[in-house]
């Protein structure tokens, strides 16, 4: 069994777990071909890898400024409204939000800022025409727990030179975004952020059934695995905003899995579902259910579209029963012109920020996490294959009923 030096070419499973002042977080990176000794680690990284072998596993805990830089005060500095361009995209001028994340390359008159630079910023406040930004890392600050499993490991043939990554530098780039800033209120609220591009009646959209699958094979599994956590025999499960793949595990024995979509020739070809109904959330919120009647909520690929989500959140709340879970998966796809207009205006990783927003605003769910998996190489049977490289990254989020 080949184990790990300075020669070897490994593949290696990364877990960031960290803890907001609301949620816990898991934020998961698949890094395949990692040069030993071309790329860069943290040095007690490398030395608790070294001499591993494939399975083995390593977990170590870092405090604030040991693995990525603590608090610098100095990044925390106040601005002129005048120097937050908003209109740097004439297209679409830019409102700017409480906690939100923008590219630094809009500030003007900021030292070391070029206009090129997408680097986020978090504004954290807005008051009598200034803004105070901050340019720390999202996950300054925080205690961080990385795990490594190890995968491949194998002897490299020749050392050809290329480029070198940064690998704690390429798991952070993301995590951190979808908490609060200090406890503080994210404004994803404002103005028409649950304006969608096209207006046309739901019904009307989704009148014809679309047999697309709307991520990968890969993500599916991921998505599966995920609610597998939740399930065990027995259980009634909602499907909501179900269609013709529910994307539930195929071995949990359940009772009943409900199904509530927009679309009925789709959701009667789902052969997971019990039964079904036909119901458009966005024209009425409310559910066609029984209070505390199911086990789990499952919500896939579909969070995106809602416009009424916090009476959504609430209803949800209602047919849940006590101590049970409503869980969310999503991905980077979607339909751009039904998607809400915040969707698209953030970050991928702000929108688990969004979601356990919806979750917070409710007051009705407690142990909120998140979760979060990329870099899984795209199967090659995938019809995006060999133009995208990764599979299409999945993101969650989910809280218990209180």
């Amino acid at each position: 069994m080949n184990r790990i030096d300075m020669e070897s070419i490994v593949d290696l499973m990364f877990h960031l777990k960290w803890k907001s002042g609301y949620a816990w977080h898991t934020d998961c990176y698949q890094a395949s071909n990692v040069n030993i000794w071309r790329d860069h680690f943290h040095p007690v990284l490398l030395e608790s890898i070294m001499n591993r072998s494939t399975g083995d596993r390593v977990e170590l805990t870092f405090n604030p400024g040991e693995i990525l830089p603590e608090v610098d005060p100095q990044k925390i500095f106040r601005i002129d409204t005048s120097q937050f361009d908003r209109n740097i995209d004439k297209r679409a001028p830019i409102q700017p939000c409480q906690g939100r994340f923008y590219p630094r390359g809009l500030l003007k008159g900021v030292a070391n800022v070029f206009r090129e630079n997408v680097k986020p910023f978090r504004l954290i406040g807005l008051n009598n025409g200034h803004m105070h930004v901050d340019f720390n890392h999202p996950l300054s600050g925080k205690r961080l727990t990385l795990a490594a499993v190890i995968g491949r490991v194998e002897t490299k043939d020749v050392e050809r030179g290329g480029s070198s990554t940064d690998w704690i530098e390429t798991l952070a780039a993301g995590p951190g975004m979808q908490a609060r800033w200090k406890n503080s209120f994210t404004d994803y609220f404002s103005r028409d952020s649950f304006y969608r591009d096209d207006i046309t009646k739901d019904a009307v959209f989704y009148m014809e059934p679309r047999f697309t699958q709307h991520i990968d094979d890969t993500a599916i599994e991921i998505v599966r695995n995920t609610y597998a956590r939740f399930l065990n025999d027995g259980m009634r499960v909602l499907d909501l905003m179900s269609s013709w793949q529910s994307h539930l595990p195929p071995k949990i024995n359940l009772e009943q899995c409900v199904g509530l979509g927009l679309n009925e020739k789709e959701l009667q070809r789902n052969p997971q579902l019990d039964d079904y109904v036909v119901h458009d959330l966005n024209k009425r919120p409310a559910l066609p259910f029984e209070s505390d009647q199911f086990d789990m909520v499952a919500c896939t690929v579909s969070i995106e579209y809602l416009i009424h989500p916090l009476e959504v959140f609430n209803e949800i709340a209602r047919v849940l029963k006590p101590d049970r879970n409503f869980v969310i998966t999503f991905s980077n796809r979607y339909f751009p012109t039904k998607s809400i207009k915040i969707w698209k205006e953030i970050h991928e990783f702000e929108r688990m920020g969004l979601v356990l927003e919806y979750f917070i605003r409710s007051g009705r769910f407690k142990d909120l996490q998140t979760y979060s998996i990329r870099g899984l190489p795209r199967p090659r049977e995938d019809k995006y294959y060999p133009d995208l490289r990764f599979s299409d990254p999945v993101y969650a989020v989910w809280g218990r009923k209180r």
